[in-house]
């Protein structure tokens, strides 16, 4: 196991990659401080995965340069491998292996001895409460279960350094908030994560420090409640009852909002932020009424990360390009 002393950070400069005519990553630069979470916000496509395959050396960068834990990717591949955990966007484990067989065959590719593998996956089993399902093969287990193993895979050897791509990705709200959780722990214990994710509330939860990337590059880096304060003032949010009276609904909601709009002519919703709160509720409520245009809801609400993107972007979080 590497200990705990050495720099746990992760450096990346000008991170170039190209796949054919699709620029992946354009020149991204990243900074994670030992012992703390940076959140990689952005959407499918953004060059989150990229940047991840690059920094734990499934791929190489086309330019730029980066460290891990003080250790060159391109230089030296095998040392960063053995200071980091890597989970990705799917369960990296066999289906028809059992939680235990499954961990110590991932110790062993570790270079563990067999008597290690075995004490290290029986310590893991316990602290991620999987003790119970040990030998159930893993084609039984929920989707919560599967993403436990697959986090517990990723800490075996107990790394330093922990890459998390999107690891909460199709599991339920209290799978998820368990995931949470478990992250959480390894952070207090020293460890250094860099989790990338398409969920506003995720980056929210668990991020020390965000970083928006859109198109490979980042566009914005600070706090949860420094990017919130970015956008400033208040969210006007209206829903109306038709599709039909969205546009009009729009038009009268423009003439208050100080940035980027969102719009959701199914839903019938709208969103825009404005500076003076309570004038901008008047003012849109009163014209909303003159156009009869029927309200079902209407209020003010602080900014959130969902805010920030569109507002950074022009664009939502959860749009479905393919990720490169």
């Amino acid at each position: 196991m590497i200990p705990r002393d050495l720099d746990t950070s992760v450096r990346a400069r000008g991170l170039v990659k190209r796949y054919g005519d699709v620029t992946a990553l354009d020149g991204l630069d990243l900074d994670v401080q030992g012992g703390t979470v940076l959140g990689l916000l952005g959407p499918n496509g953004a060059g989150k995965t990229t940047a991840v395959s690059i920094l734990t050396t499934l791929t190489t960068p086309d330019a730029g340069s980066a460290t891990v834990a003080g250790v060159d990717v391109v230089a030296d591949p095998k040392g960063v491998r053995r200071r980091i955990g890597l989970s990705g966007q799917y369960a990296a484990v066999d289906e028809n292996l059992t939680a235990t067989e499954n961990l110590e065959m991932i110790a062993r590719l570790y270079g563990m001895a067999w008597r290690d593998a075995r004490v290290r996956t029986g310590e893991i089993l316990e602290q991620f409460r999987l003790t119970e399902a040990a030998s159930r093969p893993l084609k039984t287990f929920s989707g919560g279960m599967r993403r436990r193993i697959d986090l517990a895979g990723a800490l075996i050897s107990d790394p330093p350094v922990l890459f998390l791509d999107e690891p909460t990705t199709g599991l339920d709200p209290r799978s998820r908030g368990e995931l949470w959780d478990t992250i959480r722990e390894r952070v207090q214990r020293g460890t250094t994560v860099l989790l990338t994710t398409q969920y506003l509330e995720e980056a929210d939860q668990l991020a020390d420090e965000i970083v928006v990337i859109d198109h490979g590059r980042s566009i914005a880096r600070g706090t949860a409640d420094e990017l919130k304060r970015r956008v400033g003032g208040e969210h006007l949010d209206v829903r109306v009852r038709t599709e039909a009276q969205v546009r009009a609904a729009e038009a009268i909601m423009a003439k208050v909002a100080h940035g980027q709009m969102r719009v959701h002519a199914i839903e019938g919703e709208l969103s825009a932020p404005v500076t003076n709160g309570v004038e901008a509720l008047s003012t849109v409520l009163r014209e909303l009424e003159s156009a009869r245009i029927e309200i079902v809801d209407i209020g003010l609400r602080r900014p959130t990360l969902d805010d920030v993107f569109m507002e950074l972007t022009g664009h939502e979080a959860n749009t479905t390009e393919e990720e490169q």
